[in-house]
């Protein structure tokens, strides 16, 4: 097993920094663009509660894992590391590859897309393709600067972003509940649900919890890991689930699910501006711009430790396991993968088919990694565990059986309305093992 060099990155981000990471990269713009489309697909309040609620479980048993894991192998690299120890390098490298290449630069490009057109709809600016591209451009240009320049300027972006969408979600919350003029017998609505829609449903509320794993990878940069990763992992869940929850409450006991459905601006907007006028829908769009802000920055200084920790390990090109000398970042994984998710923005056409097979296959490692639980228990039997998974084996299983379910549904739904996009992205993925053998040959070659 080809072992890591020793750590040379800082370990500056403490728990606020670490929790607002994980909430930074989570929410993003899902909670405020997929209800009324999850709406659409399944009109019936309470099967919509229930999806958000228990797939915010599956989620949390997962983090539970993670949280062990991040503790047994407190390392930068995160989901890439407890795979490589417990299946083997070319198992971490087709992880490690499709965030590379792939996953890590066109969700930033998605993420920079989508804030672009919001800011021009806030100015009430016709949403030109070219203004987009170039707004999201000077925004990954931003962002990778300010990360080069250290973890902790990223760590201190994510906790001021992070406070205002937390700030914006509980507002929309406590103002629906006491200020608006709701009903609660909107709950009680119910229309016909077909099975491709709910699971084609499915799809959006994992778009919406994916990201929360991405704050393992900055497991080398945390002060004392073993005893604040699991704190950060747990409590960036509960906070999650709970606004996600409280988020999908407010917006149906202000319309019904029916008229949820229509909506065609931000629905947090609508809330809001029935709430308190237009300068209350404005500043939640202020708040929602902010939100996708932060975890477009939360991706940069997360999932960046990826190819630092490939590179390290002899797994790709040695140059991004560089540092820089005076910030101690890896720079050269940072402006590299900006570059790709630049040109990404440039050739980005569809947005949602892109998200659904990015979370196929995304989830789809999820599942390998928790699993690693049970493979590190038994290869690291006596390594010291400064935190072990409650429940065990239940919740790593309950992540387990849920994603599987999960999964299946979202690809059967997309196949049934002819998008084959998640059977490309496992088709990427798989192809990642020739490409990690071809990679050892050229290394014993030279």
């Amino acid at each position: 097993m080809i072992q890591s060099p020793p750590q040379d990155l800082r370990r500056v981000i403490g728990f606020a920094g670490g929790t607002a990471l994980i909430v930074g990269i989570t929410i993003g713009g899902g909670i405020f663009r997929k209800p009324p489309t999850i709406a659409g697909l399944v009109p019936d309040p309470v099967v919509i509660l229930g999806m958000w609620t228990a797939f915010g479980l599956i989620s949390i048993c997962g983090a539970l894992a993670v949280a062990e894991l991040s503790s047994l192998l407190p390392e930068a690299g995160g989901v890439y590391v407890f795979l490589r120890e417990a299946y083997g390098d070319a198992a971490a490298f087709v992880f490690g590859w499709l965030y590379v290449l792939v996953t890590t630069p066109t969700a930033v490009a998605a993420l920079a897309t989508v804030f672009a057109e919001f800011l021009l709809n806030l100015l009430g600016m016709p949403v030109d393709a070219r203004a987009v591209q170039m707004i999201a451009i000077a925004a990954i240009i931003t962002l990778t600067c300010a990360n080069v320049l250290g973890a902790r300027v990223g760590a201190a972006v994510s906790e001021v972003t992070t406070l205002v969408k937390v700030t914006a979600l509980a507002a929309i919350i406590l103002g629906a509940f006491l200020l608006g003029h709701g009903s609660l017998s909107h709950l009680t609505e119910r229309g016909v649900i077909e099975g491709g829609g709910l699971a084609r449903a499915v799809a959006s509320v994992f778009w919406t919890y994916d990201g929360w794993i991405a704050v393992s990878m900055i497991a080398g940069e945390v002060v004392a890991p073993e005893r604040l990763m699991e704190r950060i992992i747990i409590v960036g869940m509960l906070v999650i689930v709970t606004l996600y929850i409280g988020a999908n409450l407010a917006y149906l006991y202000m319309m019904p699910v029916s008229v949820m459905a229509q909506q065609k601006e931000a629905i947090a907007r609508t809330v809001m501006t029935a709430i308190a006028g237009p300068p209350g829908g404005v500043l939640i769009m202020l708040a929602i711009m902010t939100s996708v802000f932060g975890a477009l920055n939360g991706n940069l200084l997360a999932k960046t430790r990826v190819p630092y920790a490939m590179a390290r390990d002899g797994l790709i090109f040695s140059f991004l396991g560089n540092t820089h000398p005076r910030w101690a970042t890896p720079w050269a994984a940072l402006v590299i993968q900006g570059a790709v998710a630049i040109i990404m923005v440039l050739v980005l056409r569809d947005f949602d088919t892109l998200t659904t097979y990015f979370v196929v296959v995304e989830w789809a490692a999820l599942i390998f990694a928790v699993v690693a639980v049970f493979v590190l228990r038994r290869k690291m039997g006596e390594r010291p565990r400064p935190f072990r998974t409650p429940a065990y084996p239940w919740a790593p299983l309950c992540f387990v059986l849920g994603t599987v379910v999960g999964l299946s549904a979202i690809v059967w739904g997309e196949i049934q309305v002819g998008n084959f996009s998640p059977i490309y992205g496992l088709g990427i993925a798989a192809a990642g093992f020739p490409v990690h053998y071809l990679w050892k040959r050229l290394q014993r070659s030279t």
